[in-house]
């Protein structure tokens, strides 16, 4: 989903929000928040709802949906009492009530990066932008398998990099068995542990090939 509001610009796929190119940052969570709320426009979401989101089999209290609302509506510079993107809807949710204008996908790189994953004798292809890791059959690599989290960790592929981001899992993330804080750049044959499972990252550049190995048979 690429998307513009005002001046300000949301590219789901990448994780980027942007007032005239220039990069908002917000959390990882209030992210997710506002891409839900902007994609079920302009129906209001219930609370139930938007915490099964955001914390997913987690019991949070009401509080900290509310401090996740304030914190976009501060990078937004939308106010509560006359908002213009999200709306409250008193004993029920939130709604985002802004014009929305879709953006057209871009144009596909002609040199862009091919990724993807090795597990035992399957190909998991990564896609362009966020690809999540874990046991909830919704994530683009699903691992069904003892210590993964529902979302464990994502991996995010631009044109030429991916980068990999433990999610806050229980068991945490490790590429060739150190443990990665923050994101970490990965690099054709990195080994990563998620839980009990062990995935060969794998890349492919035109800019970057790797040479055909010639095989000398027996006479």
């Amino acid at each position: 989903m690429r998307v513009q509001f005002g001046d300000i610009t949301l590219d789901s796929a990448s994780r980027q929000l942007a007032r005239d190119g220039a990069a908002i940052h917000v959390s990882p969570k209030a992210f997710d928040l506002l891409c839900h709320l902007v994609e079920m426009r302009p129906t209001a979401v219930s609370k139930n709802q938007l915490f099964e989101l955001v914390w997913p089999g987690t019991f949070v209290v009401e509080g900290n949906l509310t401090v996740l609302i304030t914190e976009l509506r501060r990078a937004l510079g939308d106010d509560p009492h006359t908002p213009r993107f999200i709306r409250t809807v008193h004993k029920h949710g939130y709604a985002f009530c802004g014009e929305v204008t879709e953006i057209a996908p871009r144009p596909a790189a002609r040199d862009a990066l091919r990724v993807w994953l090795l597990w035992n004798d399957r190909v998991l292809p990564l896609a362009e932008g966020e690809n999540l890791i874990g046991r909830d059959p919704s994530c683009a690599v699903w691992l069904d398998q003892p210590g993964v989290s529902r979302r464990h960790a994502r991996v995010m592929v631009t044109d030429d990099t991916a980068e990999i981001e433990d999610l806050g899992s229980m068991n945490g993330t490790f590429v060739s068995e150190t443990a990665i804080a923050g994101r970490h750049q990965l690099r054709d044959s990195d080994v990563i542990q998620v839980g009990s499972v062990d995935l060969k990252y794998r890349s492919w550049s035109p800019s970057n090939p790797v040479a055909t190995e010639r095989i000398r048979r027996a006479k």
